[in-house]
């Protein structure tokens, strides 16, 4: 067994010793990281809404709106990170640099929400006929600005620590393959303990003591696990970084574009390929467009040009690389499915959260902040992966062989979760309504219904993020190129900043079409005078579709088969 891991390299630039870097120490130290960011990114998500809507006067549907974009904007910078990471910083610079640019941004949101002049006047928000006045521009200005330097920092950290934290181990070494298949559950397992103390600790002192301190712990967090990451660089494994993917791609297109009137050769192995033996990928049958890329022509190689040369990659690809952007392209069906699962998702950090503040929310003389039912989302997260874990793996593995469901039907099982999650949520709102309705001329207090209602809504869906969350990021990391690895970490959290997106955009579509000049409709400015259970009935009906074309999607996808190109089979008869 080699003493060094393969394509990894240690701190000062040489092949990395096994027995000294990487391994679960090293991928201990990332996940530290990665606690106190979503430690910090819940902490202010899951009770912004709150904020908005009852220190800064907004109507409820303007406050989820300016939430799901948030989170939104923060995935889809994961992108971002994702190409700066692969083209020019390397995972651990990429981490390093947006985990500050986060703690920055944490530092501003609690100056935001500190001082005086950055809020409007204190107004009782719940009481009839308020004239209550809203935040002004310069107000709400300065706490975008904070709450998108937060946005840009957890879009360049989120796309490089999972990648890097999955660098630590070597996928030729057994042992250290077999650890990897548990990292997954572990990383979620560990980001889900920083959302619980996020829902419950940091959400208790938001509302019972000073937001500004919530704030406070959650950059000092940030700022010690920061530290805690440059004390393990010596222990890290590096990769090297393989150049822009996203240029790859490109490249490849183009090329394919550029020869699209040539005929494929009879033999596979008459495509252009040029590297080593043991990197190559094998010739594949689908998209076989893409293949024109890799044939050879004789304006492809200039004539004086030295032996060995390269030749310009606009113009001839490597079937490699072909493969390569082959791969990424069969992801993408499955992307676009999982998109709902977290649209869905976005409704428990906002219209769940604003449910559950007007309910009777008292043990004994404690009232139970209303961010701090996604308590029960997360310990659906956690209970699910402990028995996954300890109990569904070790079972599926004696009796299929196998560690487990697989990514895709891991993928299933939460579209499925999601989908009953939200048919419950529209039963219980429509109890809820019932209630607000016979309470309207009596008091505008808590409506006398207890907020546990909601919890099967948040352990459904909490449960199904469990297994969609580790299932999309087994599926993205596995099934993409070694080297677009940290880019397909970003388009699969793309799909959460989709989710996000298209919910705003359905609370949009809904508001305009059932809304009235004075707040009323689905999604009233007081959602005692609407109809959200209306608006989770369509999200469960737009689940379900969904969930039939996340089915076909899956049949469809094959895992890459190497084909070995020296049978003599023709690539035309193959397309």
């Amino acid at each position: 067994m080699s003493w060094s891991a393969a394509d990894a390299l240690d701190y000062k630039g040489f092949p990395a010793d096994k027995s000294r870097t990487g391994g679960w120490v090293a991928a201990a130290l990332i996940l530290g990281i990665e606690i106190c960011e979503r430690l910090s990114t819940m902490g202010i998500a899951v009770n912004l809404v709150t904020y908005l809507v009852g220190t800064m006067h907004l109507p409820s549907s303007t406050s989820a709106n300016i939430v799901t974009d948030f989170a939104g904007t923060s995935f889809l910078l994961c992108m971002l990170g994702g190409f700066l990471a692969d083209s020019f910083l390397g995972r651990y610079k990429t981490i390093a640099i947006f985990a500050s640019i986060q703690t920055l941004g944490i530092v501003g949101l609690a100056i935001s929400v500190k001082l005086p002049q950055l809020r409007p006047p204190h107004c009782d928000i719940a009481a009839a006929n308020n004239k209550c006045k809203q935040a002004n521009e310069f107000q709400m200005g300065f706490l975008y600005l904070a709450l998108y330097i937060i946005a840009l920092g957890i879009g360049g950290l989120k796309s490089s620590v999972s990648g890097f934290g999955t660098d630590q181990f070597d996928e030729k070494d057994d042992k250290e393959k077999a650890q990897m298949a548990y990292f997954f559950n572990r990383f979620f397992f560990f980001i889900s303990t920083g959302t619980l103390m996020a829902v419950t600790v940091l959400v208790y002192i938001q509302d019972q003591v000073d937001r500004s301190w919530a704030y406070g712990i959650c950059s000092i967090s940030m700022s010690i696990a920061i530290l805690v990451f440059f004390w393990g660089t010596k222990r890290y494994r590096y990769k090297k970084s393989l150049g822009s993917p996203i240029v790859q791609i490109f490249q490849v297109i183009v090329a394919a574009i550029r020869k699209r009137r040539m005929q494929l050769p009879f033999d596979v192995a008459l495509l252009y390929e040029n590297y080593p033996e043991a990197s190559r990928i094998g010739h594949t049958d689908q998209f076989c467009f893409l293949d024109k890329a890799a044939i050879v022509a004789e304006e492809d190689f200039e004539r004086n040009a030295p032996a060995g040369s390269v030749p310009n990659p606009w113009n001839l690809c490597s079937v490699t690389r072909v493969e390569e952007v082959k791969m990424m392209v069969k992801l993408l069906p499955i992307w676009a499915t999982t998109i709902m699962f977290w649209t869905a998702y976005a409704q428990m950090l906002t219209f769940s959260v604003e449910q559950a503040s007007t309910m009777e929310r008292s043990i004994g003389k404690f009232q139970i902040p209303a961010g701090s039912l996604t308590a029960f989302f997360v310990l659906a997260i956690l209970i699910t992966l402990a028995v996954n874990d300890r109990l569904i793996m070790p079972v599926w593995k004696k009796w299929k062989g196998q560690p487990g469901f697989t990514n895709l039907q891991r993928i299933a099982i939460g579209l499925v979760l999601s989908t009953l999650g939200m048919a419950v949520a529209a039963l219980t709102e429509r109890k809820r309504l019932s209630v607000a309705k016979e309470m309207r001329t009596v008091s505008t207090g808590p409506l006398p219904i207890s907020v546990y209602l909601l919890i099967p809504q948040f352990f459904l869906v909490g449960s199904g993020e469990a297994f969609i969350y580790t299932g999309q990021l087994d599926f993205f990391i596995t099934q993409s190129p070694k080297g677009m690895k940290t880019m397909s970490t970003g388009l699969f959290l793309s799909t959460l900043s989709l989710g996000f997106f298209v919910s705003s955009f359905l609370v949009s579509i809904v508001r305009r079409f059932t809304g009235s000049k004075d707040g009323q409709g689905w999604l009233a400015d007081n959602i005692n005078y609407g109809r959200l259970d209306c608006f989770y009935g369509l999200l469960s009906v737009l689940s379900v579709i969904n969930f039939v074309a996340y089915l076909v999607c899956a049949r469809w996808y094959k895992p890459r088969k190497p084909t070995k190109s020296s049978n003599g089979s023709s690539a035309e008869d193959r397309c």
